[in-house]
């Protein structure tokens, strides 16, 4: 059995080889483990005290629940935390596995769905309907856990629960090795190091896996997000992408519709340590003080940015650069905006690069209402590389600080408005078509209710209110 187990082991080593070679999406299937749960359960435990996630146990139970942590890219004004439950199951006597249910939740109650003021407690209730009767609780049997693994298992008030494959996996590699009592075969370092960097954390809490995106990444890859500026969901989905995808071995380049103008100012902010005098440095850049702030000068692109640069200050390979030409309109701009990304593109071909802008810039088809030969930055990007792909945002409604035009079309009005959108859950995603559509969009990119997000001018030229810092070990909990 032992020698079936090395073999095993000795086949995932060299699937997942170095960070370079390796597949950033996680598996679909179980990870069991060739030990019984008994011996396997206290390497758990060890796994979740070396990434300093702080747990509470019934002994015997098999079961622990880790303390309340704020969630990569969260912030005050939003307010997601999270938890997992760890339950290791009897795959067969000299067998087992781990479920990790996660467990995320908004002390926000504008972000809480309607019909969901349930009481958090011991009992947590599965949302197979809307009777007493429907609740399970730790307490029940060893079945009480077979729901269905939709992506939304289960809701307690504002609080939803996953299963999170990609976070047993994380457990599984690293503590199999020590299970197989083969010193030579250590946890394979996943995380994609910055160049300098002394070492990458092992473990860094990047939020709930955002469905469907390593699916969709190689190196030298482009993924264009075209986006409604001034929310605060969207900046949250790039910072989370970002941190699982370098945690996951692919170096993360992300380029931000901020005029050229700013590369220095956001390079050096990327590098430097956030104190004080380097958000004044990054923010006394006129950009961050235009009379007509349309939401790419937003607090939470402020926030993410701060997100980014503690990637990076834990190891972590991040990059960002900017390409906007303000000076420049019509097709020129185009030109240019395309002309900017794709010599960033082919200066790291060995990169994945996350690329944001509103969403006429990234289209791929050629044409608008009012131009039919205008030559969008997506197709002239698509027409140079091989491998580009472009997803509208998808949102449900809610409110964004947006610019539009007046009654009288005068001038640009700047403020919280409503938008109309689509529910379609709760949890990130993407998805991609099998064609492209009329815009040249091949697929969207799902953000959830959107919540409006101001100028970051209003807090000052100093730190966003609402930027949080990752733990001090990098080990915890992100922002």
């Amino acid at each position: 059995m032992r020698s079936a187990w090395l073999v095993g082991w000795m086949s995932l080593f060299f699937v997942v080889g170095c960070a370079g070679r390796q597949s950033v999406e996680t598996p679909d299937h179980e990870a069991i483990y060739d030990a019984p749960l008994d011996e396997m359960w206290p390497s758990v435990r060890e796994y979740f005290d070396s990434a300093n996630l702080s747990f509470r146990e019934d002994r015997g139970s098999l079961v622990l629940e880790t303390d309340w942590k704020e969630e990569f890219g969260g912030s005050k004004i939003s307010g997601y935390w999270h938890r997992y439950m760890v339950i290791g199951k009897r795959e067969t006597p000299t067998t087992s596995k781990l479920w990790v249910i996660r467990i995320t939740k908004t002390v926000n109650k504008a972000l809480m769905a309607p019909g969901r003021q349930i009481d958090w407690g011991v009992n947590r209730r599965i949302a197979a309907g809307d009777s007493p009767e429907d609740g399970v609780s730790t307490e029940d049997d060893g079945d009480r856990f077979s729901f269905p693994r939709g992506e939304n298992g289960f809701y307690v008030d504002s609080a939803q629960g996953t299963r999170d494959l990609n976070m047993e996996w994380k457990v599984f590699r690293g503590i199999a090795p020590k299970l197989a009592k083969q010193e030579q075969f250590v946890p394979v370092k996943l995380a994609a190091r910055a160049p300098g960097a002394k070492e990458a954390p092992s473990f860094t809490e990047c939020g709930q896996a955002i469905i469907g995106l390593k699916k969709r990444v190689q190196p030298g890859g482009v993924m264009l997000l075209g986006e409604l500026h001034g929310t605060q969901e969207v900046p949250r989905f790039i910072a989370q992408s970002v941190c699982q995808l370098v945690t996951s071995g692919m170096p993360v380049s992300v380029g931000l519709e901020l005029p050229v103008e700013n590369e220095a100012r956001v390079k050096h902010f990327l590098q430097s340590q956030g104190q004080e005098a380097d958000w004044l440095q990054l923010m006394e850049a006129p950009f961050w003080h235009s009379p007509y702030p349309d939401g790419r000068g937003s607090a939470a692109v402020a926030n993410m940015l701060e997100q980014l640069r503690q990637l990076r200050a834990l190891g972590l390979d991040v990059a960002v650069f900017v390409y906007d030409h303000p000076k420049l309109t019509g097709q020129k701009r185009e030109d240019a905006l395309a002309a900017t990304v794709l010599s960033h593109v082919k200066a790291a071909p060995a990169r994945f690069h996350l690329v944001v802008s509103g969403n006429i810039h990234s289209r791929t088809a050629q044409g608008l209402p009012w131009a039919p030969a205008y030559q969008p930055m997506g197709r002239l990007l698509k027409e140079q590389l091989e491998d580009v792909i472009a997803l509208d945002m998808a949102y449900d409604s809610g409110s964004a600080w947006i610019c539009a035009a007046d009654e009288v079309g005068r001038k640009l009005d700047c403020g919280v408005k409503a938008t109309k959108g689509k529910d379609n859950g709760d949890r990130f995603f993407v998805h991609v078509w099998d064609a492209s559509n009329a815009e040249g969009y091949q697929g969207v990119f799902y953000v959830g209710r959107v919540n409006a997000s101001e100028p970051a001018i209003e807090n000052g030229l100093g730190r966003p209110s609402d930027a949080e810092p990752l733990a001090p070990t990098g080990s915890t909990s992100g922002s």
